[in-house]
């Protein structure tokens, strides 16, 4: 009878030496799958998620404040007007703090990913709940903090929209993490464009993924601004749809930590 060893198990008819160490013997359990690459297998379901995140607060916070804290393409606009008027309006001041800090959130997420491997459990599981802190400490501002005018510029404005706009650009950094690139839920111009140039257009559902997506990403956000403005005609304010962000991002953390792990990670 083959004596066992603590690392593995030994498959009938073949000798224990030749079997892979199925566990690192140092390394707990937990502590093994949070190392390995998730499956890229319907992730982009997590990833059409942020969509309805976006709409949430992108159509929220246009309502309240006048800017974007998502969708960069508006605030470079606004920027545009306010630098060709800049005493008619303070959006530009607003929409410019939104645009460097989402450039700030670029930078670090994109490191992070790369510095420690860009779809590892643990990485993916980290990156979204800095997001979800971040979106926490936006939301205790804006519901514990003083209250604010549309027109306003003030740190009670300014502090939640860098926190808010920073976070945001860590969701298109997973989608380029898992080779989804498409699905950066910040922008559809391109996702209209691709959608209905596909000569696919018409195929049925289990013939072209690429095109379903497509079609879900737009559909996602239009829920998502929809229940952001009526959270902005509310007496929530847009407090209630960051809360409801971030319920949505601590499901999207629970999701990366149980989600299947990629067989070739796995296998190394």
């Amino acid at each position: 009878m083959t004596p066992s060893r603590s690392y593995g198990t030994v498959l009938p008819g073949q000798d224990q030496e030749q079997q892979p160490l199925l566990r690192n013997p140092n390394r707990p359990w937990r502590w093994s799958r949070m190392v390995v690459d998730v499956n890229r297998d319907w992730a982009d379901v997590v990833l059409l998620l942020c969509y309805i995140i976006t709409g949430l607060l992108d159509s929220s916070s246009i309502s309240i404040w006048g800017s974007f804290v998502s969708m960069q393409t508006g605030n470079t606009v606004y920027i545009g007007l306010g630098l060709a008027a800049p005493s008619e309006s303070t959006r530009w001041i607003k929409s410019g703090t939104s645009l460097l800090s989402f450039c700030l959130g670029s930078f670090f997420f994109s490191r992070f990913h790369r510095y420690f491997s860009p779809a590892r459990r643990w990485v993916l599981c980290a990156s979204f709940l800095v997001q979800m802190l971040f979106m926490a400490c936006a939301a205790l501002i804006l519901t514990f903090g003083p209250a604010s005018t549309k027109d306003e510029v003030s740190w009670n404005v300014l502090v939640p929209i860098a926190l808010i706009a920073f976070q945001s650009c860590g969701q298109a950094v997973t989608s380029r993490a898992l080779k989804y690139n498409a699905l950066t839920s910040v922008v559809l111009t391109s996702i209209y464009c691709d959608l209905f140039s596909d000569p696919l257009l018409f195929a049925s559902p289990t013939q072209n993924a690429e095109r379903n997506r497509r079609v879900a990403a737009p559909s996602l956000l239009l829920v998502g601004a929809i229940l952001g403005g009526v959270f902005a005609h509310s007496s929530f304010g847009i407090a209630g749809a960051l809360w409801t962000a971030v319920v949505l991002k601590l499901i999207a953390v629970i999701s990366w930590f149980f989600w299947p792990a990629d067989p070739s990670s796995e296998s190394d």
